[in-house]
């Protein structure tokens, strides 16, 4: 018990000297402060400076929805929630842990264009060698080529058919919000495709457990409860988790 009583004593005396190694530290150190407010000015500098600033909040804003629309992200999650319902284990893996694995797939992925972006863009920019318009046009044409790469031609002339546009004469006629949709479309028939044949042989297990528990006369007992665990086997013996990512990576290439 005086253990016990030894470590809670330490444990509070570390408390409080921590808090007050903060309180100090925190006398010591001076903040900035922020003043936020609105005032009338007469320089159109300053005016044009705020619009871009709004601008680009709202960009960031966006920034969730660009990930998710203009990258691999919504193969890689459509693909990975297919495989949770094959197997059957309702919320394993969690829904955290796949959007967290679809997101660094998505990193690793889409690499070279982000590196493109910052160093054809981002980098220009922050240097003052290209304005906001410049920099954002070369930051679309790595995410151009990359969703050019991904974009079945039928679905792209099913937009610029509804855009009632002209016909382009090459990619670069193609607004991006021609594309971006005809991208998408592309995506989910793609992420829908693997989501079948990953389903095939998991229907084949369910079904074979379901004649099994029939030819005994055991109707009572939910297939599901035999199945699963086999399901789960197969998929650990075939090394799944390596063929399913390594076949979603290469279908980028």
């Amino acid at each position: 018990m005086s253990r016990f009583v030894r470590f809670g004593f330490t444990f509070f005396f570390a408390l409080l000297g921590a808090t007050f190694l903060a309180d100090v530290a925190a006398a010591q150190v001076t903040l900035p402060s922020v003043n936020l407010g609105f005032k009338t000015t007469n320089n159109p500098t300053e005016v044009v400076n705020t619009v871009k600033i709004i601008l680009m909040m709202t960009v960031l804003t966006l920034a969730p929805a660009i990930l998710i629309m203009m990258t691999g992200f919504a193969r890689f999650i459509i693909v990975l929630s297919f495989l949770r319902q094959a197997l059957g284990t309702q919320q394993m893996p969690p829904n955290q842990l796949l959007v967290g694995l679809a997101l660094f797939l998505t990193f690793f992925v889409m690499r070279p264009a982000f590196e493109e972006v910052n160093t054809n863009a981002l980098q220009p920019f922050l240097s003052n060698k290209l304005n906001q318009e410049q920099a954002m046009d070369a930051a679309l044409v790595p995410l151009r080529r990359f969703m050019f790469s991904q974009t079945r031609d039928s679905d792209l002339g099913l937009f610029v058919k509804l855009s009632k546009m002209e016909a382009p004469k090459t990619r670069q006629d193609v607004p991006t919000t021609v594309l971006v949709p005809a991208f998408i479309i592309s995506e989910l028939k793609t992420a829908f495709q693997i989501g079948f044949v990953i389903y095939l042989p998991f229907l084949v297990i369910d079904m074979v457990i379901a004649s099994v528990l029939m030819a005994m006369g055991m109707m009572m007992l939910p297939p599901v409860v035999i199945s699963l665990p086999f399901k789960i086997m197969l998929f650990v013996l075939v090394d799944g988790w390596t063929l399913l990512i390594g076949s979603m990576v290469k279908s980028f290439g």
